[in-house]
C-alpha cells in the first residue's frame, strides 16, 4: 500500500509520518551537568545552569531543570545528617608547583573571657605555606574575598581553591570573585573533611601548637600572637612532607627550580 493510502486509511497526515525531529542532541550538555554536579555536589541546577551560561551554553533554566531531574541530581535540603550522601568523587591530581591550589577552612577558638574568636586559614597545596591566617570574631564571606584578593595581588592567583560547603564559602561574594579571577572552587562532599585533608591537618597542628598553647587577652593580642605562629610556621617548623625542610625553603628551592 502506497504511503498516500495509508495515511488515508489510518486517518494521519502525510507531513507527520515524513516529520524528522530537528532536536539536537542532548548528551554534551547532559554530561557537563552530571561533571559539574559531580564537582559541586551541593550546587542546585538553578547555580548549574549560571554556571553553564558562563562557558556559553546556549541553554535556558528549564532544559537545564529537566535534565538535571532526568540525571537523578536533584538535592534534598532537608536531610538527617545520618543519611547524608554525596556523589563519587574523583582523585584528585597532586599539585606540581606552587599557586596551583589553595586550601581554606576555619579553626574556632575563643579569648580568656570566652567571647568567640575565629580563624580563616589558608595554605598552598604544594608548598605547604601557610598564606593567610585571618582572625576576627566573625568572617562573612567578604571578608573572604578581600583576604583572597589580597593574597592574589601579592603571588597571583591559583588555578583552584579547595573549601568545604560553608555559608561563608558557598555566598555569591566569593563565587564571583572566583569566576571573574578564573579560579575553580573546589568544594567538599557534605560530611566528607578528608576531602581537604592538607587543611585540616595545618589546622590541627594551629590547634596544637598555637590555639591551646596560648592565652588570648584580646583580639588584637590574639592576632599578634598566632601571625607570629605563622611566621615561625613557613619559615623554621620543619615539614615532614617536604623532607624535614620549612615551607619557606621548598617553596625558594621550587623557584629555582622552575627558573632553571
Amino acid at each position: 500500500m502506497s504511503e498516500r493510502r495509508g495515511c488515508v486509511a489510518l486517518g494521519v497526515g502525510r507531513s507527520s509520518i515524513r516529520y524528522r525531529s530537528t532536536k539536537p542532541d542532548q548528551a554534551p550538555l547532559r554530561m557537563r551537568i552530571r561533571d559539574l554536579a559531580k564537582s559541586r555536589v551541593r550546587y542546585g541546577y538553578f547555580r548549574i545552569y549560571i554556571l553553564l551560561r558562563r562557558e556559553g551554553w546556549r541553554v535556558n533554566h528549564k532544559r537545564v531543570h529537566r535534565l538535571y531531574k532526568d540525571e537523578g541530581l536533584s538535592l534534598r535540603l532537608k536531610r538527617p545528617r545520618r543519611h547524608v550522601s554525596a556523589a563519587h568523587r574523583e582523585c584528585r591530581p597532586v599539585p606540581v608547583r606552587p599557586n596551583e591550589r589553595w586550601s581554606m577552612d576555619f579553626v574556632s577558638d575563643a579569648l580568656f573571657d570566652g567571647r568567640r574568636l575565629r580563624a580563616l586559614t589558608v595554605v598552598d597545596a604544594f608548598t605547604r605555606e601557610a598564606l593567610a591566617i585571618e582572625v576576627d570574631q566573625g568572617i562573612k564571606g567578604e571578608q573572604v574575598v578581600a583576604v583572597v584578593a589580597r593574597l592574589a595581588l601579592l603571588r597571583g592567583a591559583p588555578g583552584t581553591i579547595q573549601v568545604d560547603n560553608g555559608p561563608e564559602f558557598v555566598s555569591k561574594a566569593l563565587d564571583r570573585w572566583a569566576y571573574e579571577n578564573s579560579v575553580a572552587l573546589d568544594f567538599s562532599r557534605p560530611g566528607k573533611p578528608t576531602d581537604n585533608a592538607l587543611v585540616e591537618s595545618f589546622n590541627g597542628r594551629l590547634r596544637d601548637e598555637c590555639l591551646n598553647a596560648n592565652w588570648f587577652l584580646s583580639l588584637a593580642d590574639a592576632r599578634a600572637k598566632i601571625e607570629a605562629w605563622r611566621r615561625q610556621y613557613n619559615e623554621s617548623r620543619p615539614h615532614t612532607a617536604l623532607g624535614w625542610r620549612t615551607p619557606q625553603e621548598f617553596a625558594l628551592a621550587a623557584a629555582r627550580e622552575a627558573a632553571e
